[in-house]
């Protein structure tokens, strides 16, 4: 495994990082604990999770993916071992179950702080992430901003509250997620000017039909010591290229559900289809191509890989290990280039 630092802290984090949204829902607290056993016997030591997991999101099964892992933690006691990040819910129509106001305020961080807390069955977190922005703006699966009037900026409230755990001892760093080159400006300024958290990390989604990192924050990644956790590595595994090559799709996240569609366009088809072309010329497999491509970006601090099955948990991980040569790499470019970031 290797290892990079979590912001500008003395946290070394594994470059993978254990993906929990289908704990829940594709998967059962059994295949949860054997993913835990196998990812920590083969150096990971960074699980990321979030209150409103698994995904899709309903009442009846949320919070299980966190309870899954408070059960792990628990049987084998490696709390210690293990860098845990997870997220409050963000505003929204679709997370008044959890509850009524998800409004960031003091409170409802608290709330959320100790919840987690609970199903987690420990008593610190050591990276708390808002898992989106309360303004409204260019997320899950919008590319381009259109501006919305009627937000108060609440970000200097949210660093006030997540201070107040932090100085609690209940969090030890915070990180964003879903947000833009404002969005973490904002959040670096406001916590300099007043003594207050700054952001260690920013998990956006990052993978060869989604580079839109590239364009304004992979900058401030470096600069400011704030890396990308990447999500949707694999595009909800299109780049696998099950979908082309033949295999059983039947129980794949984006057959059977409808809000994993923003890489079913066509040009999201067409470009997959040269990445394999590709990944073959250099006999690799897709998947370890698109996750390796990530791990060697140096704005990146982890790719956070998620698999419903033992063996394709085995392949992401495996990645680690996987070098591309300059060619493949221009290789790959070229393509980007002729189809650039066909998914939002």
């Amino acid at each position: 495994m290797k290892y990079r630092k979590l912001g500008n802290t003395d946290i070394d984090v594994s470059l993978i990082c254990l993906g929990t949204m289908n704990w829940g829902v594709q998967n059962t607290e059994a295949d949860a604990h054997e993913q835990m056993d196998y990812a920590v016997d083969h150096g990971v030591n960074f699980f990321d999770t979030a209150e409103f997991y698994p995904i899709p999101p309903s009442k009846e099964t949320q919070g299980l993916t966190e309870e899954y892992i408070g059960t792990w933690l628990k049987k084998t006691g490696k709390r210690e071992d293990i860098i845990l990040a997870t997220k409050i819910v963000g505003p929204g129509a679709g997370t008044k179950y959890i509850r009524p106001d998800n409004d960031f305020s003091a409170q409802t961080i608290v709330d959320a702080v100790d919840g987690s807390l609970k199903r987690l069955q420990t008593d610190y977190i050591d990276l708390y992430q808002i898992h989106w922005p309360a303004r409204k703006t260019n997320y899950f699966g919008v590319r381009d901003y259109r501006h919305f009037d009627g937000w108060e900026d609440n970000i200097l409230e949210i660093l006030q509250g997540l201070d107040a755990q932090v100085k609690a001892g209940k969090i030890r760093h915070i990180g964003i997620s879903n947000e833009t080159p404002w969005g973490l400006s904002r959040y670096m300024q406001l916590a300099e000017k007043h003594n207050l958290p700054r952001c260690m990390s920013v998990q956006n989604p990052y993978n060869l039909l989604n580079r839109t990192y590239e364009i304004g924050l992979a900058e401030m990644s470096i600069r400011d010591q704030a890396g990308l956790l990447a999500y949707s590595p694999m595009a909800f595994g299109l780049l696998s290229g099950k979908y082309h090559d033949g295999r059983d799709v039947s129980q794949a996240r984006i057959t059977l559900f409808d809000r994993m569609s923003r890489y079913k366009n066509q040009k999201c088809q067409d470009a997959t289809v040269r990445y394999m072309e590709i990944a073959k010329k250099y006999n690799i497999t897709t998947a370890e191509m698109a996750l390796a491509f990530i791990n060697q970006q140096p704005f990146v601090t982890a790719n956070i890989i998620g698999a419903t099955t033992m063996e394709q948990l085995k392949e992401n991980i495996g990645s680690v290990n996987i070098e591309l040569p300059k060619e493949c790499i221009k290789e790959i470019n070229a393509v980007h280039d002729d189809i650039p970031n066909p998914a939002p």
